[in-house]
């Protein structure tokens, strides 16, 4: 694969992790009924089949902490695409390289969406999430899934090669 063809792929890949994660944390910061909802849900069933603390620790602080993590993500990945677009423009030769920062970032995003798949197809949260409103369809699945498979694929095509 060329140089530029995983550079516009890590960019879209970025812009779609960065949109998921940053436009979620309004959810997750302020304690939205619907995040209370999903890891109130979760927690309960790490309280059952767990640990009762684990599972109050999980409601009360998951969805900030999580939340964090994905704000950081968000955050290594903008910051390479901030570094390549300034190394193309020769306004800074970056000192670092924004790849080994791709490669971070889509294996951060991997990670945290795996826990995301998870609780979605082993817990009673299910794929299809129900809150107040009704279904949210199987759409925060199916971005966790999306998420977790492009952060490999942005891993994978950032990889260090034999002439760097």
């Amino acid at each position: 694969m060329s140089n530029t063809t995983s550079k516009v792929i890590s960019l879209f890949i970025t812009l779609w992790i960065a949109k998921v994660f940053l436009l979620s944390l309004p959810y997750k910061f302020t304690n939205h009924p619907d995040t209370q909802n999903i890891f109130s849900t979760i927690g309960q069933w790490m309280s059952d089949t767990l640990s009762l603390s684990l599972g109050n620790f999980f409601t009360q602080y998951a969805a900030y902490v999580i939340g964090s993590l994905e704000l950081i993500v968000s955050l290594i990945l903008l910051t390479a695409t901030t570094m390549w677009i300034l190394k193309a423009l020769n306004i800074r030769n970056t000192a670092g390289n924004y790849k080994n920062l791709y490669r971070l970032g889509g294996l951060c995003a991997s990670a945290i969406m795996s826990g995301a798949a998870f609780f979605h197809l082993f817990t009673p949260l299910g794929i299809e999430v129900t809150h107040k409103g009704g279904s949210d369809g199987g759409s925060l699945f199916y971005s966790a899934v999306s998420i977790l498979a492009l952060g490999l694929i942005m891993a994978f095509i950032n990889k260090p090669t034999a002439r760097q």
